[in-house]
């Protein structure tokens, strides 16, 4: 089982209560490798530091969430995007997700427990990735 605290997080969100508020969150959770950015296009010059997980507000100025997505996943489609929004309408999580983020929390009051259901949901997914590459491997190298 991977270790959850060795995860490269980012969190971008550009009220930075909401940013400190995030990230003691999860560090409380254990994981130490925690970089805030209160702007879209910080994060992204960033990705080369090879994040497991970016959080993103949907609301930002100069990108907005969705657009930063979208950059993040050409990138690197094997990052893990978790939008946040205080948005109520469902019609940015439908399109979140349709764009390629693992998940949508809203903010509000159970933000804590959201965060740490989805980051418990990233390392699961992690693990059953690691663990099925050894034999997606030894399948197209074995001799018919």
């Amino acid at each position: 089982m991977s270790d959850p605290g060795k995860m490269k997080i980012f969190v971008v969100d550009d009220e930075v209560f909401y940013l400190n508020t995030f990230e003691q969150y999860i560090r409380n959770l254990g994981y130490e490798d925690v970089s805030t950015f209160e702007n879209g296009p910080d994060c992204l010059n960033k990705l080369q530091e090879k994040p497991d997980v970016v959080f993103i507000d949907y609301n930002m100025d100069t990108f907005s969430g969705y657009e930063v997505l979208k950059k993040i996943k050409r990138f690197d489609p094997n990052i893990y995007v978790i939008m946040i929004s205080a948005q109520n309408d469902i019609k940015p999580a439908v399109d979140a997700l349709k764009h390629g983020a693992f998940d949508y929390i809203q903010k509000g009051d159970s933000e804590e427990d959201k965060i740490k259901d989805v980051l418990s949901r990233v390392v699961e997914v992690k693990d059953l990735l690691e663990r099925s590459k050894p034999g997606f491997f030894k399948s197209l190298f074995k001799s018919s």
